[in-house]
């Protein structure tokens, strides 16, 4: 499944190629022996509190989710070979190339809208 990611507040797309993981194989792999992470790309995984980044080749922003797709909790630059916290509120994790947050102004509390293609 493919989904388009709107930031409500300033209206820019996060992402209009993302990627749901939403199967125990799917979540479990998520971005593991990508290359790459270009700009227009996301993934969201649900259910997800927290990510690790052991075996990944690039730093990531992560944006955690309550189940309204409301902003609870911020990364940016998450580092292979690094954890994250866990945020309680969250109920999915959207992975984003590095630097994606700061270039669209993401905050906590934000909304995000989640259009699923087929």
């Amino acid at each position: 499944m493919v989904a388009r990611i709107l930031h409500q507040r300033t209206g820019t797309v996060l992402a209009d190629r993302a990627v749901v993981a939403d199967r125990p194989w799917s979540r479990m792999r998520g971005l593991l022996g990508r290359k790459t992470f270009l700009a227009g790309e996301a993934l969201l995984i649900r259910p997800c509190s927290s990510v690790h980044m052991f075996f990944m080749r690039f730093a990531i922003d992560i944006v955690f989710l309550d189940p309204q797709y409301r902003a609870v909790g911020l990364l940016a630059d998450l580092r292979p070979w690094t954890v994250s916290p866990v945020f309680w509120k969250a109920h999915s994790a959207l992975e984003l190339p590095a630097g994606t947050l700061s270039r669209a102004d993401v905050r906590v509390g934000d909304i995000l809208t989640i259009s699923f293609q087929k």
